[in-house]
Formats: structure tokens, sequence, C-alpha cells
């Protein structure tokens, strides 16, 4: 080690150090004994452009272990970003751009939000998926302008936590070897030593998971060069590298004690471990020599990336056409015709599930949009969402169709990560009622506004058979209640095209498309509105053309019983409005002026029907109006007798009409 090289790794100690205790708020036990290996990986092999921290072939750095940010954003000040030594002094602060965990924000080099510990391990192996796939279509013999590595440190939690071992099953399976994981391999937790409950081998578990293993000691910079390097020319299978280290390092008092994960030094051992260390006594000091040494990182990100796009222009001059769609797909442009192979159901079209209509379209589109792929958590067959022209993601070779096998949670954590290339249109499916398991994936795509679509059938009852643990109840509310998420919930086949065509088209963060199993009516739309109202959330599908004294609202497969209800409320001379509200998000999003056109606040003699929760219907119908749902769980049956028995017939809706009407 030589001197810079410790002043270097000592100033990014801390900084961290300085800027928790100044926020009286942070994690100082990671960075401190993490800021070796960081280093190390930063100076000598990360390939990033701090001029242009969007530089398509850049190398990603991922945090997983999140709560160590001050680790990452010392990094990102020492080595030019945008992230400057007054943000670090304003660490977790109001408005800060040094937030407590690392937010997604490409502007100041930070590729994925993490926090929930596995996350950013899951997400890893989307962007080596995503490296492959563009790799693989537009590389040419020794031009290869898609060729970088996906690195992170991870820690003990990381490892422990399922979707982590999900991912890493998938990535030794494929084979992904642009990705290399530092493993921070301190043997403590919040609760103590991970003896307490963490004693398996870890380097054999990621051996059997056919997982390239290195181990070495966190302090040697030299063997650490050399696994990093070993790792990097390893060629048929992802790394992980079991760094030994100390959380707290140097710390006198506190070194790999739990107490320093997760609380600052205090004033005392602030002052004791500087001394440690034979550093200066003023916060936040940074020596001009570290700043020349890091900053090395400006001028040669800047004749890194010149020299890929010198490549480029070797490749525009060679392969002219493959250039031309190369940058169509970088600028998200699909090929010319697309719309005119999706699908348009007529009056003679037979009843179809929607589940059905989401498959011919994926399949319809796949040939027009290079950048879109994806697959299924062992469902595709059920989930339509194969496509059998195309080959499968495989070892050795990355194919539009994805086989996730059963790992919902880290199918979400995939497929965000394949979307934050920021080219690709990743979509991935499961039963709605188990996005349960992938909730937290979900929860993180639509933090990060990241465009997943989630393909969710076997939206209800319908299920019939399968049974309570197969019919979804809450999830829809869940799903809702999210923000940035877009949940649509077409009625028939035609809005389901046209809710695809919005997602490809007009959709700017994740969206949850869900499908039914069983087959429904296509709704006639000669005699009702026109399905383009999809895209506006809520619609007037019918309307006796006075204003309205009852107002019957519904979504997905619902709407069927309610269009036949109102038919009868017709008959029987009421003046009643039929309401098609497949997406919340997307009514939210249009002017006071055209919801109070849909649904106005004079008509309080509302009734809402959905195959499922009640509790999000209520802002529509108030006080008064009625919400006929499902708020228990489900029973094993034909889905005819479940409807029935639920209360979701027409009879159910004409009682609950004439009891408002009667009011």
């Amino acid at each position: 080690m030589t001197k810079v090289d410790e002043l270097c790794i000592n100033t990014i100690r801390m900084l961290s150090i300085d800027a928790v205790q100044k926020a009286n708020s942070g994690h100082p036990g990671m960075p401190m004994g993490d800021a070796d290996m960081a280093y190390v990986l930063w100076t000598k092999f990360l390939r990033h452009n701090p001029r242009d921290p969007h530089w398509y072939n850049r190398d990603r750095f991922i945090l997983s272990a999140g709560h160590g940010s001050m680790l990452l954003y010392s990094l990102l000040y020492l080595t030019g970003h945008k992230i400057t030594l007054d943000d670090i002094k304003s660490f977790r602060q109001f408005g800060s751009n040094t937030p407590g965990h690392p937010e997604y924000n490409i502007d100041h080099g930070i590729e994925v939000s993490t926090g929930p510990l596995g996350y950013g391990f899951a997400v890893g192996v989307g962007m080596a998926m995503a490296e492959k796939y563009m790799a693989d279509l537009f590389n040419k013999p020794r031009l290869n302008i898609i060729d970088y590595n996906i690195y992170a440190i991870v820690s003990d939690g990381d490892v422990m936590e399922g979707v982590s071992y999900e991912a890493a099953s998938l990535a030794g399976h494929l084979q992904l070897d642009k990705l290399v994981y530092l493993y921070s391999f301190n043997s403590n937790t919040i609760d103590g030593s991970t003896d307490l409950t963490f004693t398996e081998d870890v380097g054999k578990r990621f051996e059997a998971l056919r997982w390239h293993v290195q181990r070495v000691d966190g302090y040697d910079l030299e063997a650490i060069e050399q696994a990093i390097d070993a790792a990097r020319r390893e060629r048929t299978m992802p790394s992980i590298i079991i760094v030994d280290t100390h959380l707290g390092y140097g710390s006198p008092n506190k070194q790999d004690n739990p107490d320093i994960h997760g609380a600052p030094l205090g004033a005392e051992e602030l002052r004791l471990t500087k001394e440690h260390f034979n550093w200066p006594k003023e916060p936040f000091h940074v020596p001009e020599e570290v700043l020349a040494h890091c900053r090395i990182a400006v001028d040669k990100g800047h004749e890194l990336q010149q020299a890929w796009l010198g490549l480029l222009q070797e490749y525009e001059g060679r392969y002219p056409s493959d250039y031309a769609r190369f940058k169509d797909v970088m600028a998200g442009r699909f090929m010319a015709g697309y719309r005119d192979v999706l699908p348009v159901y007529g009056l003679d079209s037979p009843m179809v599930a929607t589940r059905t209509v989401s498959g011919k379209v994926l399949n319809s589109v796949n040939d027009f949009i290079p950048q879109m792929l994806g697959g299924s958590a062992d469902l595709s067959p059920s989930n339509m969402t194969y496509l059998p022209k195309y080959d499968i993601f495989a070892p050795g070779k990355s194919c539009k169709n994805i086989h996730f096998g059963v790992r919902e949670f880290s199918m979400a954590a995939i497929t965000t990560g394949m979307a934050l290339s920021n080219t690709l249109r990743p979509y991935c499916g499961t039963y709605l009622v188990f996005s349960s398991y992938m909730m937290a994936g979900i929860r993180m795509s639509a933090l990060m506004k990241a465009r997943v679509l989630y393909v969710l059938t076997h939206d209800s009852i319908g299920v019939g058979e399968d049974g309570p643990s197969h019919h979804p109840i809450e999830q829809l509310t869940a799903l809702r209640a999210m923000p940035n998420l877009t949940v649509i919930r077409p009625a028939d086949a035609n809005e389901t095209v046209t809710a695809l065509q919005y997602i490809l088209e007009d959709s700017t963060g994740p969206v949850a498309l869900i499908l039914t199993r069983q087959a429904v009516p296509v709704i006639d739309r000669v005699k009702y509105s026109s399905c383009d109202g999809l895209k506006r959330g809520a619609y007037i599908l019918a309307d006796s053309g006075a204003h309205p004294e009852l107002i019957l609202i519904a979504a997905g497969s619902e709407v069927h019983l309610a269009i036949d209800a109102y038919e009868q409320l017709l008959k029987a001379s009421v003046a009643v409005r039929l309401v098609s509200m497949p997406s919340f998000d997307l009514f939210e999003q249009q002017s006071d002026q055209y919801k109070e056109s849909v649904l106005p606040i004079d008509v309080d003699n509302r009734i809402a029907i959905e195959a499922g929760a009640t509790l999000c219907w209520y802002k529509y119908v108030g006080l008064r109006g009625k919400v006929i749902g499902i708020d228990r769980f489900g029973i094993s049956a034909p889905s005819k007798h479940l409807f029935e028995y639920f209360g979701l017939t027409v009879k159910d809706i004409m009682r609950k009409a004439n009891e408002l009407l009667k009011g």
C-alpha cells in the first residue's frame, strides 16, 4: 500500500464518519470496514466517466448493502461526480443529494436504489442479463460495442435474504460472467454476531450455485486487486469474492461491535478513531493529493468513452443497418408497422380471456420491438408470456424468452435491473395472487420508475377450483395503493389491446396489467363507447341520456355484469350511467373537469362492482354508495358457483340499485 493509497482509503473512512456524526444518524461501520476494497475497485477497475454518468458502456456499481451509503457518496465525490463536499455535509438532510440510502439518480452516478437487503444483489443479475442480451444482439467480431461489468458490494445481510439466493441460482445457471460481487464478510448483524443465525459455509453455497468463489483479506490491497482481476477474466460463471473485513475498522472501542452498525461513533470515539489513523481533527478534511489522485478518473473516463465512440464509428461504417437499429433501440424507438399487427376484436369475436389477448399482442409486436423480452415464474403457458417463434435465454446465448423459475421476488428485481439499462422493455408474469411474493420488488421498481410490465393473470375468484390460496382478494388494493405504479384491469379484449398500446407508447414507469383466466365477452363497441377511453382510466361506457340518478362503476370481468344490470335498469326507466374503470391511476391523472364529467359530484347513488377487496372503491362511491366485492378469502368451487355465493350477479346489483334508488 502506497502512502497515497492509505490517504485515499482513510479519506473515505473519515468523510463517512464525519457525515454520520454531523447528521447524528447513519451507518458508519460498513464504510469504515469496506473502504479498502471499494477503493481498489473504483480506482483500478471500474470503467465510468464522471463527466457523462449516462455513458452506456460504463461498468455498473451497486452498493447492495445500501445502509453504507456514505461509502458510495465519498467515492462519487472523490472521483469527480456531481456529488459535492457540501452534499456530504448535508448527509440525510431534507432535500439533499445524499439521502440515507442510495436513491436511483444516474446524473449523480447512482445506478439503483438500494436498502432492502438482497435487492441490489438481484438487480445486478438483471443488469448482467441486459448486458448479455444487448451484446448478443449487436456485437460483431472484434467490435464489442456492448461490453461492461456489473460490480457490487454485498453484505452478510444481503446473502441471508432469500431473494439473493433466488437470483444467484439463476445467475449461475445462465453463466453470467460479467457479474463480480465483493462480499464483505464481517460476521456482524444488528442483533449481534452472525453466529446467532448464520453458520453456513457461504463459499460452498456459491460453489454449488456455479459461481467462481475466492477469498481474500479485506486490507490486503494487492490480494484484492488480484482477486478482482481473476474474477474479470473468468468467462464461464459469475464471481463472488469473500472479503474478510471488520465492522467499524479502526475504531478503538467499537470495531466489530454491532453498536457501530447504525449509529454515530460519538464525539469521543470519533476523536480516538482519528487519532488511530493519525488524521486531523477538523471535520471533512480532504488532502489535496487525495483529490488529485482520485480525480484521475475524470480524464480516464473521458478517454474510455472517446475510445468507445471511435469503436461505434467503425461499427457504423462496417455495419450501417445494424448501427441504425442500435441507435433506434438506444433511443427507445420501435420498428415501423407494429401498430398494424395489433389485433382487433369485432362483433363476431368469440369470448376470450384477457390473458389470451395479452399473449397474442406480445407475440404480435415482438417482431417490431427488439428491446422487448420477458417471461414468467414457471407459468408461461398460463400467463401467455411465451413467444413460440423465439429461442430461450439460456447458458451461452440470450434470447427473448426468459424462464425465471419459481422465483417471483427475484424476477421483479431482475426485470427492474434490465429496465435500468434504459434501453430494454422487459416484462414478467405470474398469477395476481403471487404478486404478494414480489411486492417488495414491484415497490422498488415503482420507486425508481423503472419501465417494467408485470403481467398478472388469474385475477379473481374466476380461478375457481384452485381455492382460497389462489384467489386474489387484497392484491388489487395493495397494488393500487402503491405510488408510481399504474394498475390496469381491462374489461375485454379491445381494452386489453388498448392497455398494451398505452404501456408501449405512453407509460413512464412500471405497469401492472391485471388479466382474467376465464373467457369474457367482447364488448359491442358500436353500441357502447370506444375502448380508447381506457387511456383516461375511466370512461362512460354507456349512458341513458338523462342526468344520471344512478352510476354503475366496474373494472375487469365485472364490467360485463354491470352491462347486463345497466340494460335491465334502462328497461325499468332508470336514468343510469355505466362507467368502465380499468385504471384508478390513469383516472387520477385527468383534469378535474374530465373526472366530473364521468362521475358527477351531485350523483350520490353509485355502485362499484369488482371481485376483490372493497376498500379502494369507497373513494369513488362515497359514503352513500355501495360496493359489491369480496372482503374474505375464497372457497374452492367452480367459478360460476363462487360468483353466485359472493353476490356478484346481476340480481345482486339490481337489489343494491333498488335500495339506493328507494333511498
